[in-house]
């Protein structure tokens, strides 16, 4: 097999394989790393779907990025160890389901690309005796559980997680500050946008050449293309009923919805992609007027959203080679209120007795849309995070109480360990110390 090369965007760097792109997170022109080619898989594949297992079509599915720098049993090793959990999907409504994608260690849809990330890593620093990557990552919500999860314990490899304060729920704190071992957390005074910037300067800082960083946010390939997964599980168990599959996919760094984008140019039937967003409604507005214009970002209670200026977009940009026309084909985004997410939760409680979290209730509101110009096609939102992680917003919308899954109450008792910066220079020099 021929090994896959990777460009960056900037157009700016050499193209580099599977294992340097992971390794070094951005390319030196700082542009996203993206696959040199696309080969969609044969036919065969998708007509026997749903007779393979998820670790089958899951290593169908990424060989073709990886190529022969993995060997076939690391690489199944990888794959099995990753998606360790189920993926079901989940009747609401006729013809609208929920895709859970909260079954992980974390309960949120990021341990899958987590995983995958540091068993990769772990493997290229096999014969690295001395080899040391520091892994930064910011987060607004998810990404730093299912990060701090993910690389706990993995040799050679640090681990540096920016978070708001403030900004995520107690339970998501809890998960990435209580760890320890290899994972420290920082707690930025600011936004999640502040914190994506100071990941993106330590990147472009010459001082910190030596540091050998990388990044665990979905600008990673290696966190990014694995989500792709997902896609391909949803259509083997609903294969049978036949109909066009459309996608709603709660957006903040649009990682999830471009591996569908992806999974689609493979050749999964995929008929129509929503992303719906919150109140950070920079592609809603782009798809409106054409125009890409970022703002800060601003806080809501699907705070996993927040995101102003969203990493991945401008690898969807690259897929439709910045044809807004055909980009529009496939692909819708809708903005809602905190209000209307807050009465969609309640609308799905009481109509399907489902317990449904911002995110995920933003992308039924999405889907809901989207579906009365596609009424004989099948929807599916994405429920990417466990309500559990939303407690203080869902239990008062819906006056239930949630029970505590094992996964969560494991760290509920554990003491909080943070560091508080306010700049980017504190964050270098807490760099340089590592």
């Amino acid at each position: 097999m021929t090994k896959m090369k990777y460009y960056s965007l900037n157009h700016n760097a050499p193209k580099v394989s599977f294992q340097d792109a992971v390794i070094q997170g951005l390319a030196p022109d700082k542009g996203l790393y993206f696959p040199e080619s696309l080969t969609p898989i044969p036919f065969e594949f998708y007509k026997n779907i749903d007779t393979l297992s998820n670790e089958e079509i899951a290593f169908e599915v990424i060989q073709q990025f990886i190529g022969d720098e993995i060997p076939e049993a690391n690489l199944r090793q990888i794959i099995s160890e990753t998606l360790c959990f189920d993926f079901p999907t989940v009747k609401i409504e006729h013809n609208i389901y929920s895709l859970e994608l909260f079954h992980g260690p974390t309960m949120a849809f990021k341990d899958v690309g987590a995983r995958f990330m540091s068993r990769c890593l772990a493997y290229f620093n096999l014969d690295k005796k001395e080899a040391k990557n520091t892994v930064i990552v910011a987060t607004s919500g998810d990404t730093g559980g299912a990060v701090a999860s993910g690389f706990l314990g993995v040799e050679g490899v640090d681990v540096v997680i920016l978070y708001p304060s403030g900004k995520v729920s107690d339970i998501q704190e809890r998960q990435l500050t209580t760890l320890g071992q290899n994972v420290t957390a920082l707690e930025v005074d600011g936004v999640f946008d502040d914190c994506q910037d100071m990941v993106k300067k330590a990147f472009l800082d010459d001082n910190l050449n030596y540091k050998n960083l990388t990044s665990a946010n979905s600008i990673n390939i290696a966190r990014w293309l694995p989500q792709m997964f997902y896609f391909f599980f949803a259509y083997k168990q609903l294969k049978s009923e036949n109909k066009p599959l459309i996608f709603s996919c709660p957006s903040g760094n649009f990682g999830n919805i471009c591996a569908g984008i992806i999974a689609k140019k493979l050749g999964l039937p995929i008929e129509h992609f929503v992303a719906s967003t919150n109140a950070n409604d920079t592609v809603p507005r782009f798809l409106e007027t054409g125009f890409y214009d970022p703002k800060p970002s601003k806080a809501t209670i699907s705070n996993a959203m927040d995101v102003g200026n969203p990493s991945n977009f401008i690898r969807i940009q690259e897929i439709y080679n910045n044809d807004l026309s055909e980009f529009k084909k496939d692909f819708s985004s809708y903005t809602f209120s905190d209000n209307e997410t807050e009465i969609a939760i309640k609308t799905i409680y009481k109509n399907s007795n489902y317990i449904a979290e911002p995110h995920g209730a933003i992308g039924y509101l999405g889907l809901k849309k989207e579906l009365l110009t596609h009424p004989n096609s099948i929807g599916l939102f994405l429920e990417t995070a466990h309500p559990i992680k939303f407690i203080d917003t869902v239990e008062p919308i819906l006056k239930v109480k949630l029970p505590i899954p094992t996964q969560i109450e494991s760290v509920l008792n554990k003491k909080k360990r943070s560091i508080k910066i306010k700049t980017y220079e504190e964050f270098k020099e807490f760099l340089k110390l590592q």
